[in-house]
This record gives structure tokens, C-alpha cells and sequence, in this order.
């Protein structure tokens, strides 16, 4: 008999400073994988092999963190997995995709800095149980805050870096995979697939396309279990949304829009035009939706006792105007987890503002938010916890020992000490009960305080 040789997508990224065109006459100094912003999309079937080769020519060191794929820890991309990769030096992640869906990679180092200057792509893992559409498209989110004359800005005055730290930065330029103001075309008639990544420091999307309805199929872990019917959709910095849009008429020009969202930040949001979807000659659908798109299995019930409370707040600091804090404390060692035994926590954010809450190398499920069960059932790996909010997640720890951490995906509050470590152990081992080694994360965010 015949061994079927899992197959292997292999892929060289080569992170360097290079000019970037978002728009006619304007031109960034980026950092990004092969001179291209967002990076090349890794593609792969679900099942298969990805080994993806980082070379470093920028003239720091880097790091990268496989978003929303469930791997073995030392792939994770993280300081508490990995020496990051020397100016010059290279490193090869290898790991399976378990997982069909809409992930997405970026640095795990400096974060405010590279992620902000365009070091972050698409991993897209396909499967032979996925919907049938006549197209699908990748688009990548993000924002840039410039200079009159395209500079990257680094506020050093104290009230400037006082509101960057508490709102995240946000800038003007608004782009959909690396363009500014772009056209999106569809054809008349037609059905696609859109996989929507929010890859921006802070910004909060909320998706709109002048009141036409789309329907939502798929959140971070993949596909729901049933399409939702939607006119707009709120995606939060790290969220992926996979949605069906069209059928739409011959000549049409839509906004792509966000409109505003109040995430209690000091600069208000308004709604914005991130793009325009110009509908072309019409063509025949082959599209179909089916009513059931998979089965969700609940982890836990919503009474489920609480194993861990996470609570995220916002402190005062001398030097700083505010630090960012997980229990009271900044850059955290959280309790280990046992492997196979299911997880129920309690995430609550006592602060005033939003924070997005993601759990590296794991889905959950909310099962509770503010006391009320949610309206549908998913996977996730971000989640936006509102001011005031508390939500009861589940999961189950796999046999994937190691370090892990959880944070707010605002990349400013991370950096800002809103982060744990845990690790992940094996429960039959007789040194469970010893505390995590501390792993110096704030280390690598010191050079850009």
C-alpha cells in the first residue's frame, strides 16, 4: 500500500526597508516580505505542510507569529518560543495547517514599529468542504499615519505619544491591501468569497457597503455553522470575516466603507472610505450557499464554573500618563494549563475603552458575554471585549506543550503591558506545579518606549 506523502508549500520571505507606491506620487519607506505590501499569500490545502523560510535584511531583528494557526509552540513566532532573527540571519518555520480558514502572519517583534510599516500577509487554507463562489478576494485593512511628506511619524512630544499609547495609532491613509483608495472589481451577477483581514495597529472596521446585505460564513477558526445575513460587521485589529457578497448589477460603484465605531478612544472615528467596488459586465453564477456549512461541537455549557479570571484594566503611570494591565499587573506570567483538560475562563475589561483579546495558538468559544449566551456559535482567537464587559470563553488545550501568551491585539497596548505568558504542560508529569520561567517579553519593546 501506498503512503500518501503529506504534501509541502514552501515559501521564502525576505524582510527588508523598500519603497512602496500606495497611491500615484506617494511613496512609503515600507518594511515588508519581497519588496510587496501586504507579503505574498501563503496558500496551502488543509493538512499540508507549510515551511516558510524568513531571511532578515532589515537592520533590526524580527520575529514572525502565524496568526490563528494551531501549531506546535516553538513555531509560534513569539520571544517566549524563539531568539528573534538577527539582522542577516534566517529561520524556518515548519508546521501543519489543521485548520481550513483565513489566517494571516506578522511580526511579533517591535510590533508597534513593523506591523505599522507593512511586515504582515495572508495565509489562506483551503478545503474541499468550502462553499462554492465564483471568485474570492484577500483584503488586508490597514491605516498608515504619515508626515505631510509620507514619513512614517514618531510623536515625541508628550501629549501626541500620551494619546498614541491610549488610543492606538490610527492614521489618514487608509489601505486595502497596501493601496490607497483602490478599485475592487466584481462581476455583474457574480458571487464571491471576500476574506477580510484587519492587519492595523488600532483601527476598529466596520464594515459597510452602502446598506446592501452580505452574508458572514466565517469568523477566525473558519467557517460558522450557518450563514448570517448582515448589513454591516464590526472587524477588530487581528479578526478575520469571511463573507459571500454579490450578486450585484452591471455598472454599479460601491462604497467600501467603515463606518464609525465609539471605542471611547480620545479621536473620535468617522466613517471612511476604504475603497470602491466597481461592478463589471455581468456573468453566470455558479455559486451555492448551502443552508448548513459545518457542525460546531460546544466545549462547554454557558454555567460552566469559571477555572481563571483575566482581567484587563487601564492604570495610571508616572512616565507614561497610562499603563496597560492583565490582573493588575504589566507583561505577565499566568498559571500553567494542563493538556486535555477543558479550559473555562473569565475575560473582563473593567477599563473604559475597547480592547480585542487573542489567545495565541487556539480557538474558543464565547459562551458568555455580559451574562447572555451569544447569538451564534464559533471559533475564535479574537475577540472585542467592550468597556465594562465580561465574557466566559472555552477551550481545550491540546497535546502542544509549551509557551503560549494571550494580549490585546492593539499593538500599542501590548507593547504597553497588556500580555501573558502561560505554558501549556502535561498533567501526568510530576512538575506541574512549578512557575512558568519568565520570559523578559518587555525586553524587546524597550528600545521603543
Amino acid at each position: 500500500m501506498m503512503d500518501i506523502v503529506n504534501k509541502v508549500k514552501e515559501y521564502r520571505l525576505e524582510a527588508s526597508e523598500f519603497a512602496w507606491e500606495i497611491a500615484p506620487n506617494k511613496t512609503v519607506s515600507a518594511w515588508g516580505f519581497n519588496k510587496q505590501l501586504p507579503g505574498p499569500v501563503i496558500k496551502a490545502q488543509k493538512g499540508e505542510t507549510v515551511v516558510v523560510k524568513v531571511v532578515n535584511r532589515l537592520s533590526e531583528p524580527t520575529i514572525i507569529h502565524w496568526h490563528g494557526i494551531r501549531l506546535e509552540a516553538p513555531m509560534d513566532g513569539t520571544d517566549g518560543v524563539q531568539e528573534p532573527i538577527k539582522p542577516g540571519e534566517e529561520f524556518e518555520y515548519r508546521f501543519v495547517v489543521p485548520d481550513a480558514g483565513t489566517f494571516w502572519y506578522h511580526s511579533h517583534y517591535n510590533e508597534t514599529v513593523q506591523v505599522e510599516r507593512g511586515m504582515y500577509g495572508a495565509i489562506i487554507v483551503e478545503d474541499g468542504s468550502d462553499p462554492v463562489v465564483d471568485g474570492e478576494k484577500v483584503i488586508m485593512i490597514d491605516d498608515m499615519k504619515l508626515t505631510a511628506n509620507h514619513a512614517f511619524t514618531n510623536p515625541s512630544w508628550f501629549l501626541p505619544r500620551i494619546i498614541e499609547r491610549h488610543d492606538g495609532r490610527e492614521g489618514d491613509t487608509l489601505l486595502i491591501n497596501g493601496k490607497e483608495k483602490p478599485v475592487i472589481e466584481i462581476h455583474a451577477g457574480q458571487v464571491e468569497r471576500w476574506r477580510l483581514i484587519n492587519s492595523s495597529s488600532a483601527r476598529y472596521f466596520r464594515l459597510y457597503l452602502e446598506g446592501r446585505a452580505f452574508k458572514i460564513i466565517g469568523t477566525d477558526g473558519g467557517l460558522l455553522e450557518t450563514p448570517i445575513v448582515a448589513t454591516e460587521a464590526l472587524i477588530t485589529p487581528g479578526e478575520r470575516l469571511d463573507i459571500v457578497a454579490g450578486p450585484f448589477r452591471e455598472g454599479e460603484r460601491l462604497a467600501l466603507e467603515s463606518r464609525g465605531y465609539n471605542r471611547m478612544t480620545f479621536l473620535r472615528a468617522k466613517p471612511q472610505t476604504f475603497a470602491t467596488i466597481q461592478v463589471k459586465e455581468g456573468k453566470s453564477s455558479k455559486a451555492y450557499l448551502p443552508e448548513i456549512l459545518r457542525t460546531i461541537e460546544p466545549v462547554a455549557p454557558q454555567h460552566a464554573p469559571v477555572l481563571r479570571k483575566v482581567k484587563l484594566s487601564v492604570g495610571p503611570s508616572l512616565t507614561n500618563g497610562m499603563n496597560f494591565l492583565i490582573n493588575n499587573k504589566m507583561h505577565v506570567n499566568d498559571q500553567p494549563v494542563i493538556i486535555g483538560e477543558t479550559q473555562v475562563w473569565e475575560v473582563s475589561n473593567t477599563s473604559f475603552m475597547d480592547h480585542p483579546f487573542h489567545l495565541h495558538g487556539f480557538f474558543f468559544q464565547v459562551i458568555e458575554e455580559n451574562g447572555k449566551a451569544p447569538a451564534y456559535r464559533a471559533w475564535k482567537d479574537t475577540y472585542n471585549l467592550k468597556p465594562r464587559t465580561k465574557i466566559k470563553i472555552t477551550w481545550i488545550p491540546d497535546r502542544r506543550p509549551g509557551t503560549w501568551m494571550y494580549h490585546c491585539h492593539i499593538l500599542e497596548h501590548h507593547a504597553a503591558g497588556m500580555m501573558a505568558n502561560f505554558e501549556v504542560v502535561d498533567g501526568s508529569k510530576p512538575n506541574v506545579a512549578k512557575p512558568p520561567t519568565h520570559h523578559h517579553h518587555h525586553a524587546t519593546h524597550a528600545h521603543h518606549h
